[in-house]
Formats: C-alpha cells, sequence, structure tokens
C-alpha cells in the first residue's frame, strides 16, 4: 500500500524534536534572565537590594519619656510618675523549658504548667486565666498592666520563656485630693484631662525617643543584632507658687464652713500681698486626681477660677478707692445717711432699717451703708468707675497657666440701665471670681501696685537647671496714700464694723464683708456671701479671699470671716510674721461720739 508522504513514525519523530528543542530554548533563556537578574541584584544594585532586604526586617519602637512632677513651693511632691511594668507574652514561645537549678548544678527541666501555677500566686491571677493570656500563637499579648517592681521581679525570676517587662510610667497623687483642681489629672490611656496636667502637657511630657533593631523571619528580636536609640527627653518638673500645708488647712476650713451651711460649695484664695504669688486656691469639694470621676465634674477645676458671681458689698473696695484716689474725697468727709434714698428716680435701700446719721466716709465703709456708698460713687463719672474695675481686672481673664478661667462679666457704662448705673457703685449688676477679689485687694494691700496672679514659679529640666518664671513689675492702680487710707478703712470694718470675727489677737487686720444675689434661673433665687481681708496692716503679708456660694438659712447669721481669720493666723505662725506694734489706726464712723449707734 502507497504511504502518504509526511505522516507516519518519521514525522512524529520530527515534530517531538521540534518540541524538545523549543523546550530547550525556553529553559536557556530563563536561565539567561534568572543569571541577569543575579548579577544586576548582586553586582550592579547589590545595596539597594540589601536596603530593601534590612528594611523588612528592622522594626522601631518608641521609648517614652518620663513625665515631670508638678512640686509645691518647697519642692514636695504633689503628682508623679512612679516606675510600673506591664508584663507581655510572645505567646509562640511560651512552652516547657529548661532552667539551671542552683542547688544540683544542672539543668532541670521545668513543666509550663508548675510555673503557672507559680506565676498566679505572685500575680493574684486564675491560673486557667493565666494560661489563656499567655499560651497561644500571638507574637504580643498584654498579660498584666502596671506592676510594681517588686512584683516584676519576682514575675520574671521564674524564668518561663517569652515572657517580657515592658516600662511603663503610671501617675501618682501621693497628697490625694491637697491641690486636685489645681494638678488636674490624666485619663486612663495618659492622656491630660483637666489642670494643670493638661495645660502644662508640653512641658510636663518631654520628648519621645525611638529604639530601631533587626528581627527574624520568624518576627523574633535577633539578640546579637545591631540596633540605634534616640534617647527620650524628659519632661519638665513644674514648682508651683502653692504651700501643700497651707492649701490643706485652706480646703478643710472651707469644707467645713461649706458644710455648716448646707451650702453649694465654697472657695478660697490665699495670695502673696506683695508679689501675687496664689499659696493656696480651695474648695470645699476637692477632687482625687487618682478617682475623678468620684467628684461632681463642677469640681475638677477651681471655682476660684471658673464661678462668678456679683460680689455684693466687697466690691464697695474698688468703689471707695477710686472715689478716694479721683473724687476729692477724703476718708472724714461727712455725709447724711439715710436707710433709704432717691437717685435719678431709682430708690437705694441698705439691708436693714436704720436712723439717718451724720457719717465719716470711713464709717459708711464700715458700716456698708449703701445709701451713702452711693453718694461717695457719685463724686466719680461712671466711665472712671468702670474704667478701674477693668484696670483691676475685672471682665477680663486671669490668666495663672490653668484652663476655665472666668472673666466675669462687665459691660459698658453706655448700656447699663437706670438701676444698674447705681448698682455697679455696692457691688452688684456684674460679676467677679473669688480670684479676682483676692487679686483686687492684693493691689490695694501692695501700695496701690497689681501684681499679676501667679501659680507657676518655675520649670525645672531632667539635669537641675531651673527657668524661674520672673515676677512682673506690677502695675500702678491707686496712689500709695490711696492704698493706705483704704488699709484703715478696712481696719474699721473689723474693728467697728461687719467683720468683728476676723479679728486675731496681736496683729493688725483689715477687711470688707460681701453678700450679694445669685442670679438662677428666672432671676435671683439665692445669695453668696463673701470676705476679702488682709494682714498684718502695718506690713501686709497675705490677703485671703474666701466665697460660699448660695449658703442656707438666715443671711443675717452668715459670716465667713472667722473661716478667713483661722487661714490667716495659720498663715501668720507658719511664716513667723512678727505681730503689729501698732495700735489700731482705723478713722471714726461718726463725727462726732458716741461712736457705738444701733445699726
Amino acid at each position: 500500500m502507497a504511504r502518504t508522504p509526511g505522516t507516519g513514525t518519521g514525522a512524529a519523530v520530527d515534530a517531538s524534536g521540534r518540541r524538545l528543542r523549543l523546550s530547550i530554548l525556553l529553559a536557556l533563556g530563563l536561565l539567561v534572565v534568572l543569571a541577569l537578574r543575579l548579577v544586576v541584584i548582586q553586582g550592579v544594585d547589590a545595596s539597594g537590594h540589601a536596603s530593601e532586604a534590612m528594611k523588612e526586617r528592622l522594626r522601631s519602637v518608641s521609648i517614652t519619656p518620663e513625665r515631670g512632677s508638678i512640686l509645691d513651693s518647697q519642692g514636695r511632691v504633689l503628682a508623679a510618675s512612679v516606675d510600673r511594668y506591664d508584663l507581655v507574652a510572645d505567646q509562640r514561645l511560651v512552652q516547657d523549658y529548661r532552667k539551671w537549678d542552683n542547688e544540683t548544678n544542672a539543668m532541670e527541666d521545668v513543666a509550663l504548667e508548675d510555673s503557672l501555677q507559680e506565676l498566679s500566686g505572685i500575680l493574684d491571677v486564675d491560673a486557667q486565666e493565666l494560661r489563656e493570656r499567655m499560651v497561644g500563637d500571638r507574637p504580643y499579648k498584654v498579660v498584666m498592666k502596671g506592676i510594681t517592681p517588686e512584683v516584676k521581679e519576682q514575675a520574671m525570676e521564674i524564668g518561663i520563656p517569652g515572657l517580657l517587662a515592658e516600662p511603663v510610667s503610671e501617675r501618682s497623687y501621693p497628697n490625694g485630693s491637697v491641690a486636685g483642681s489645681i494638678l488636674g489629672f490624666l485619663g486612663g490611656d495618659g492622656t491630660p484631662l483637666e489642670g494643670l496636667e493638661l495645660s502644662q502637657d508640653e512641658h510636663l511630657s518631654g520628648t519621645e525617643g525611638q529604639r530601631t533593631y533587626e528581627i527574624a523571619a520568624d518576627g523574633v528580636r535577633i539578640p546579637n543584632a545591631e540596633f540605634s536609640e534616640t534617647p527620650a527627653v524628659d519632661g519638665q518638673d513644674l514648682r508651683l507658687t502653692i504651700d501643700q500645708d497651707v492649701q490643706w488647712f485652706a480646703q478643710e476650713a472651707i469644707a467645713r464652713k461649706t458644710e455648716s451651711y448646707n451650702a453649694a460649695w465654697g472657695n478660697i484664695t490665699v495670695m502673696n500681698a506683695k508679689t501675687g504669688e496664689i499659696v493656696a486656691m480651695a474648695d470645699s469639694t476637692t477632687v482625687d486626681p487618682s478617682d475623678p470621676s468620684a467628684t461632681d465634674s463642677l469640681f475638677w477645676r477651681p471655682t476660684s477660677l471658673t464661678q462668678s458671681y456679683e460680689p455684693g458689698s466687697t466690691g464697695k473696695i474698688s468703689t471707695f478707692a477710686t472715689a478716694l484716689e479721683l473724687g476729692g474725697v477724703s476718708p472724714t468727709d461727712t455725709w447724711t445717711v439715710p436707710n433709704k434714698q432717691k437717685f435719678g428716680g431709682q430708690v437705694i435701700n441698705d439691708s436693714m432699717p436704720h436712723d439717718t446719721y451724720d457719717m465719716t466716709t470711713a464709717g459708711i465703709f464700715t458700716r456698708s451703708y449703701n445709701t451713702g456708698t452711693v453718694q461717695v460713687a457719685q463724686t466719680v463719672e461712671d466711665q472712671v468707675r468702670y474704667d478701674y474695675l477693668k484696670k483691676l481686672g475685672v471682665g477680663e481673664h486671669i490668666d495663672i497657666g490653668l484652663p476655665g478661667s472666668n472673666k466675669g462679666i462687665l459691660v459698658e457704662p453706655s448700656q447699663w440701665d437706670g438701676r444698674q448705673r447705681f448698682t455697679t457703685m455696692f457691688g452688684q449688676g456684674y460679676t467677679q471670681t473669688t480670684l479676682h477679689l483676692a487679686q483686687i485687694l492684693q493691689t490695694v494691700a501692695n501700695g496701690g501696685v497689681e501684681k499679676e496672679a501667679q501659680l507657676i514659679d518655675a520649670y525645672i529640666d531632667a539635669d537641675g537647671s531651673e527657668k524661674v518664671v520672673p515676677e512682673g513689675e506690677g502695675t500702678r492702680i491707686y496712689s500709695e496714700e490711696t492704698s493706705e487710707e483704704m488699709l484703715r478703712l478696712m481696719e474699721g470694718v473689723v474693728e467697728l464694723g461687719t467683720a468683728g470675727p476676723a479679728e486675731i489677737p496681736g496683729y493688725r487686720v483689715g477687711g470688707k464683708t460681701g453678700t450679694g444675689e445669685a442670679a438662677g434661673v428666672g432671676g435671683y433665687n439665692g445669695y453668696t456671701t463673701s470676705f476679702a481681708g488682709v494682714a498684718p496692716l502695718d506690713d501686709p503679708q497675705f490677703v485671703v479671699a474666701i466665697s460660699v456660694h448660695r449658703p442656707q438659712g438666715d443671711w443675717k447669721t452668715w459670716q465667713v470671716e472667722d473661716t478667713a481669720a483661722e487661714v490667716l493666723s495659720y498663715l501668720l505662725t507658719k511664716y513667723n510674721v512678727p505681730p503689729s506694734d501698732q495700735e489700731p489706726q482705723n478713722y471714726d464712723v461718726f463725727p462726732e461720739d458716741p461712736q457705738k449707734r444701733p445699726w
């Protein structure tokens, strides 16, 4: 039989050969490509690829700086970071292991279950729960957070593979609630939330560092591999003007007073009369920074700074000082003072009925009569009175480095209605804080020179170098003569007027009481009673301003000047202030005797 050309066994062999040759050529081509690629990797771009490989193996972790401490004026710790550790496990490495036994001088097999039982006793955690945290396939698992260095040493002594202790920082407030509203606090994640911890975080927190190291393919750090480290810069310490002893004493005193009147809140601010430094800023209820949720958020910040109110008669300090300065008024001028008087169509009343008296300027201040105050205040134009209130800080924020400053309310005279023009003369129709009141009295006590209120004394670097906050030069508001006369007027309030309980044996004390209506929803529905005092008058050292908001009971029985005297007495003793060597210098209340007359 004839065969068709191109078919049969010979053709099949030729086709198979061609396929084989083609496969060989393709294989050779791939080998050439791979060889060329190898040349590029190992020769032309060896460093670049090595760098890429290294990047894959490198890991970076942040190094947390130590947070700065907050100290009182004597360097005592009010807030600090303490060493704590987080126990963490690389579960892939947690297993039975061998450990050197000092008694047998040999390696011994250790069962993981036995070690977990031992660790559970140290950590006070159930062994089964501990096993769930430590055994598995996760490279990083938190076992327990915030353990002490002592517990950490015991835990690591067991020698469980894969168990590590990471240093962390935990905030400690060794004095509990003392100055709590000033210090503030951190959240559970370390975020600053209130007080100096928040406002001064830039100084306290420091700067993070970084550590870079090499890991193997299994994700475990290569022990002997090189690593780089940029050290962290620890935060600065803050030294305050606060004296923790005075702060504690003032907190206890105002808490007792506020509780006795079942009031909404009370506060005390103590200032150095010559420098404006805040020695204490105390609240009737104070937050414990370690447990802030246990305290009403109203008290997370100092109420002396955040709560404004109509001052009432303590507002007469600026009224009389301005009249003495610019109104041509002297302390011994005589005025006819009825219980009720009409001014510009507005009837002004005193708090209680009294006979019409001929009184001195000093006497009007001593007895705090509104009708006489309006007569004195009218010697000065409204705009001038307003300007002096502004100079004294009313209606302005007082920046002491804390959040939440309340500037109060003081509107322009052009916005005063017919009655507000007069009520502002005796401390109504505007609002201020207790810190404003303390600053006003500091100005008068310091010869008429206002020093800015100061809370932070210095920033201290980790190496101990100090950056002291400079004391301001001060601003002259009143003349020395006016200030001296005002101190004598305030001494009259203590000697012959409304503040008898403010007396301190052996010391000349001056002050001014006040009771203002408290604004509520739809009108006034309570009062704020206050007192501002200074001692000793022959060489003023300290001013104390105290306010109690919405006390209960009869307003005629309220007194807070005794609490102010209690705090002033403590200060004078603590700081060894010598007794006064002068008799009281107060002016007469009436131009003619008798000086003791019905109120």
